[in-house]
């Protein structure tokens, strides 16, 4: 296992602890916060956000380039008619079953077994939308 990797394992880890002990690894938690009775997962949300605008934004101005190696580019991908059918699909799955694919797999390492079904069917949809759409 090269150093990459080791760094990418770490991190999984970490986000997978986060989102664990922010609660998103309980659906029924999940779907209180989208029917707005909880609003715990605003902050969680709110500081993952935080982390990602600075991750992207602010590093770069101060690092020469990433510590695993390539280079910082900007952004140029525009909102096309994919992304926002694939937000749809998302957000609709994500109400209707209270997991997204990070929170599911989370869910896994506290022990939610009854969550495989739930990832299974993200794994279909994936294959078909890339299979048939993609």
């Amino acid at each position: 296992m090269n150093n990459r990797n080791i760094v990418l394992f770490i991190g999984g880890i970490v986000f997978g602890f986060g989102l664990a002990l922010g609660g998103m690894s309980k659906p029924e938690i999940v779907l209180s916060f989208l029917q707005l009775k909880d609003f715990g997962l605003v902050v969680l949300m709110g500081a993952a956000t935080g982390v990602a605008f600075v991750a992207i934004n602010v590093v770069p101005r101060f690092v020469e380039k990433p510590v695993l190696g390539g280079e910082f580019k900007p952004r140029t991908r525009t909102l096309s008619r994919n992304t926002l059918m694939g937000a749809a699909i998302f957000g609709v799955g994500w109400g209707l079953s209270g997991q997204c694919p990070g929170s599911a797999l989370s869910s896994l390492g506290v022990g939610n077994i009854p969550v495989l079904l739930g990832i299974a069917t993200m794994f279909l949809g994936a294959y078909v939308m890339g299979r048939f759409f993609g």
